[in-house]
């Protein structure tokens, strides 16, 4: 006996079954179609772009340069930096070299036109070195040091480019602040001997004397040590000036140190 799938009807289970067996193939068909024939075409899979380097890129001449390379841009952010032009990309993201799809938006940050401002800090009557840190601190620079008769060691008066300012007056960031110093009712006094510190408990004191850091050079390979001063310019006991330079020679403790000031140190 012969079994024919046609006399089949759709109110018999068996129908029903077959009916049910055949939609759901169907949809297979059709879903497999959709991922893997369909959507690779639509989202352009596989097909990816070598996001460029766009930093230090004026962006007057961004959109030129990504529309050739199927990309779009969009600032999401500026920031200032003294080391670029205005308006010059600072930072992208995606990062250069990363992997994307045609079309994407690449999120810059762009370099504004002028320089955020911000207070110059109270500083007069107080030391040069808590100066010195305040201004780091309010990302200013100290400048020079103008040493006059007075009876106090501490700060008379403070400078931007040549002109007296007082505290709060807003100036731009990383701007340099000149300080007048009171040279305490002294002109001259005994260098300290600096010899043996580390660089940074050598700053304490050097700062601490309102004195002033000039060349620091490296003698021998300190790697993996702690470098203490060895020698420096001008020598311990020798007279010294608020607002003059002190030269360091840094390096592993017990080094030589040339004699001759001149000298490359021996990095071997």
């Amino acid at each position: 006996m012969k079994f024919d799938i046609r006399k089949l009807k759709k109110d018999t289970l068996g129908g029903f079954l077959l009916h049910v067996v055949f939609a759901a193939g169907l949809m297979l068909v059709l879903l497999l179609l959709y991922f893997f024939a369909y959507l690779p075409r639509a989202t352009n899979h596989g097909q990816t772009i070598t996001v460029p380097s766009i930093e230090g890129m004026q962006i007057a001449q961004l959109e030129d340069f990504l529309i050739k390379r199927n990309l779009r841009y969009e600032v999401n952010d500026s920031a200032y930096s003294s080391e670029y032009p205005a308006l010059t990309v600072l930072k992208q993201y995606p990062q250069a070299g990363s992997k994307v799809k045609e079309g994407r938006k690449i999120f810059i940050s762009i370099n504004r036109v002028s320089p955020p401002t911000v207070p110059v800090p109270a500083l007069v009557d107080g030391s040069v070195v808590n100066a010195d840190a305040v201004l780091r601190s309010n990302e200013l620079k100290r400048g020079r040091i103008e040493l006059v008769a007075g009876p106090f060691n501490v700060v008379k008066e403070m400078k931007y480019q040549g002109q007296t300012i007082d505290a709060g007056q807003p100036v731009p960031k990383g701007a340099v602040i000149d300080l007048v110093v009171m040279d305490g009712g002294s002109n001259s006094f005994e260098a300290p001997d600096y010899t043996g510190l580390n660089l940074e408990d050598a700053k304490v004191v050097i700062f601490g004397s309102n004195l002033n850091i000039g060349n620091i050079t490296m003698v021998g390979d300190t790697t993996g040590m702690e470098a203490v001063i060895l020698k420096q310019k001008p020598a311990p006991n020798e007279n010294i000036k608020v607002g003059d330079v002190v030269d360091l020679w840094i390096g592993k403790s017990g080094t030589p140190v040339p004699d001759n000031d001149d000298d490359e140190p021996d990095d071997n």
